[in-house]
């Protein structure tokens, strides 16, 4: 079995209790199978909400289960300061769902919730020891969670947004299927820029819009390209510019291009 909350494909597999499976608190959940306005001629579009085909059918755009770590390490509701905090020390993590008798996805533990327990000042009548709190007490709930199927720049903006470290994946009732953390959102952003460049003159401008390449200038540059030349129309521009943001590793699309009557 991969070590928790490394990337690992989503495969199919059975319930697996932790390390601290006699108290039915720590559990290893393999995932479930299936489940202001801009210059006219300089336009910076920034990541996409959602995707687009390629013409051979292939999907340009990551989605959050390609990345994703399938087995996880999650909690109950019940589970002790104690429990708690050894797991996260026997598995590297820091922080895990907290799921109900179902697999429900019903909060999210970080170690920075354990922490404020021995940094924060509790008052003299009030004062409960970490040996009695749980992770119901904890916890940091609604959690925020992502669906496999979304895209991972969708699971970047929601991450930065919310500023979470990781996001619950879960299907349509709520079942934890599997996390995504920074790090697996990043791994997306990697690809080098004369593999981005060659997708877009390739399968975007020759393939998708049946157009010249040589007729068009594309740079990429740590992943922001910048789309200038003659496209012919305004339409035809302003499509490609569109498609282009939704190639995978693109960061931003600058669009320079020059139109008709501009």
């Amino acid at each position: 079995m991969p070590k928790a909350n490394r990337r690992s494909r989503a495969r199919p597999g059975t319930l697996r209790t932790g390390p601290a499976a006699s108290d039915d608190v720590g559990y290893v959940f393999p995932s479930q199978p299936d489940q202001g306005e801009t210059d006219a001629h300089e336009r910076e579009i920034q990541a996409p909400v959602s995707g687009w085909h390629s013409p051979d059918g292939d999907d340009m755009h990551a989605l959050v289960k390609d990345v994703m770590t399938a087995e996880v390490i999650a909690v109950g509701p019940d589970a002790s300061y104690a429990d708690m905090a050894g797991l996260l020390r026997q598995h590297r993590v820091s922080g895990f769902p907290v799921v109900d008798g179902d697999g429900i996805v019903v909060g999210v533990i970080s170690e920075s919730d354990l922490l404020v327990v021995q940094a924060a000042p509790r008052p003299r009548k009030k004062r409960v020891s970490p040996e009695e709190l749980t992770a119901a007490d904890l916890m940091t709930c609604p959690a925020v969670t992502i669906g496999p199927d979304e895209q991972v720049r969708r699971a970047a903006r929601l991450m930065y947004s919310r500023k979470v470290r990781r996001l619950p994946v879960v299907d349509h009732p709520g079942r934890l299927v599997g996390i995504l953390t920074r790090t697996d959102v990043l791994s997306v952003f990697t690809r080098p820029d004369e593999e981005i460049r060659r997708e877009i003159t390739q399968d975007v401008i020759a393939y998708g819009f049946f157009t010249d390449p040589e007729r068009l200038t594309v740079i990429v540059n740590n992943g922001i390209v910048t789309l200038a030349g003659e496209p012919g129309s305004v339409i035809l521009g302003l499509n490609i510019a569109e498609q282009v943001r939704h190639v995978e590793g693109v960061v931003a699309v600058r669009d320079r291009f020059t139109y008709p009557g501009a």
